[in-house]
């Protein structure tokens, strides 16, 4: 399977996730609008999913994949079973200690951690806002807290037996999983509104049902590892080689692989100092993600694994060819989906969310944050490209100090513009500290001879900015000649199909000047073609 047809296998099971995202959003902002609950549910999932991103997801591709490859290729499949059976029955462990834990002390971590803006509005009533209506945003961030913290331990410990199925190649059932979680939200909002349940109530059920979701989604990959033919056994947690490795490595992977979650993170805690600003973050947060997604998560996934087992054999042409084809992938479809979402946010949002309890007035405050984040969605995928140079090599220590660098300036940056744009100004945090991540990311590699330029790549990167920036200017050409069909007075489908023509005509002429000047490589779409022909 070539590298193009990984990231499509992923890409695809994480684009139909995020389809389903997409809906699950549109029905919770129908039923949560942009609130007190919508804001207690976003920031009481954030936490188990930052602790996900940070120990689960990021630690264990960064430094979990490289070793267990290594401990296939020195020891064979019953070393690798040893070594995985060592870091489950220790993750295991912790995560139960972790959890309940957690759940006896939430208040001080929602006070402290989750939401600061809670605390100062309950402990000082007269700083802003009604006394009664901040004790009830505390108390049921707390609930829903509890409620989904176990969550976390769901997560942490699906992500080790992806890593052990991306580690065989087996990519689908990780990047499917997902989805799950999207169908059971969809499922439980559909039956509140059914029921015609309060706000509070649905927030009660949604928190449930990520809880039944991480179940959910744990025996799903279990069952496909066992179907690969692997297994892994719970022991008495010991001391070993490879455990010290393991946690010499994930603990500064930890704080790379979850960078775009730290600066979510931050800038939520920051945001819920003002009422309804980390659910505006939170809207804003969804479109961006599907290619994001699609395209980040997809080639974070493939590309270490493949590194990992290039440079193991000693392959280094290999593993810089297949450097540089991902950063072109990830430019190609990047860079025309930042330009789209900063140009036409507000419709984009109008479609999405404006019906039920979503105000219309939140709509420009929502396309305002969109467009801000699309204008770093090309680094953070190139981060997702870059990170890997380092960890197929289990170096961590150089990653980790460039993200510790961005997110202290993403934490200063937010605290500063935050009092003068709101909401928009952690944005421009976000959006500004992750391209500084990208490229200090790439200098390292460059630096060290990790990452060797082609003429291909530089090449087809500038044809792809241009092509995008005609296909920007072709967009907003449109637009004034699809302007009355975009107005907010008018029928959704109207707008739906305005958007779908602006998406269409955008994409063709995307990929015909691609084509045209050769920033898509000619000679793989032709294979493509005759492929699906035959």
């Amino acid at each position: 399977m070539s590298l193009v047809s990984k990231f499509a296998t992923v890409g695809g099971a994480t684009l139909i996730s995020r389809i389903f995202g997409f809906g699950r959003e549109m029905l919770m902002a129908s039923a949560l609008g942009v609130g007190p609950v919508a804001d207690a549910f976003n920031l009481a999932f954030r936490f188990p999913n930052l602790f996900r991103r940070l120990f689960a997801e990021g630690a264990f591709n960064a430094a979990f994949i490289p070793l267990f490859a290594r401990a296939l290729e020195e020891d064979g499949e019953e070393g690798a079973k040893r070594f995985a059976s060592e870091i489950f029955s220790t993750l295991f462990s912790v995560l139960v200690v972790l959890t309940a834990l957690a759940m006896i002390f939430m208040p001080a971590l929602v006070t402290t951690i989750i939401a600061p803006g809670l605390a100062v509005c309950v402990d000082d009533p007269a700083a802003g806002g009604n006394a009664l209506s901040c004790a009830m945003r505390f108390e049921i961030t707390v609930t829903f807290s509890r409620i989904m913290f176990p969550y976390l331990a769901c997560m942490s410990l699906m992500a080790m037996v992806c890593g052990i199925l991306n580690a065989y190649r087996r990519f689908f059932a990780a990047a499917a999983a997902p989805t799950l979680l999207n169908f059971i939200l969809i499922g439980v909002i559909s039956y509140a509104l059914w029921i015609e349940a309060d706000k509070a109530t649905i927030g009660f059920l949604m928190s449930w049902g990520v809880l039944v979701a991480g179940i959910a989604q744990l025996a799903m990959v279990t069952l496909a590892m066992r179907l690969a033919g692997f297994s892994v056994a719970l022991k008495r947690p010991r001391w070993t080689k490879g455990l010290k490795r393991l946690l010499v490595l994930a603990g500064p992977a930890a704080l790379i692989g979850g960078i775009t979650q730290i600066n979510l993170f931050v800038g939520q805690a920051i945001a819920s100092f003002k009422p309804g600003a980390v659910s505006i973050l939170q809207y804003a947060d969804r479109p961006y993600q599907l290619p994001l997604g699609m395209v980040g998560v997809a080639i974070g996934v493939v590309l270490l694994p493949e590194l990992a087992r290039s440079l193991k054999a000693g392959r280094l042409a290999e593993a810089q060819h297949t450097q540089n084809r991902s950063l072109e992938f990830a430019l190609f479809l990047t860079v025309p989906a930042a330009v789209a979402l900063f140009i036409i946010p507000e419709p984009i949002i109008r479609v999405i969310y404006e019906r039920g309890a979503f105000d219309p007035s939140a709509t420009p405050a929502v396309a305002a944050v969109l467009g801000i984040y699309a204008l770093g969605l090309p680094a953070f995928v190139m981060m997702k490209v870059f990170s890997p140079g380092y960890f197929a090599r289990e170096d961590t220590k150089s990653p980790m100090i460039v993200t510790l660098v961005s997110a202290g300036i993403n934490i200063v940056l937010s605290l500063v513009l935050f009092p003068i744009l709101a909401e928009q100004g952690i944005a421009w945090a976000t959006t500004l500290s992750g391209w500084l991540n990208a490229v200090l990311l790439f200098l390292g590699l460059w630096r060290k001879g990790l990452w060797e330029i082609d003429g291909k790549l530089v090449k087809r990167s500038l044809l792809v900015l241009v092509s995008a920036l005609l296909m920007g200017g072709a967009l907003i050409a449109m637009m004034w000649e699809l302007n009355a069909w975009l107005q907010p007075g008018d029928a959704v489908t109207t707008q739906i199909a305005a958007i779908a023509i602006l998406v269409a005509v955008a994409m063709a002429i995307y990929f015909a000047l691609t084509l045209l000047t050769g920033a898509a490589d000619r000679t793989m779409v032709m294979r493509l073609v005759k492929r699906k022909r035959g």
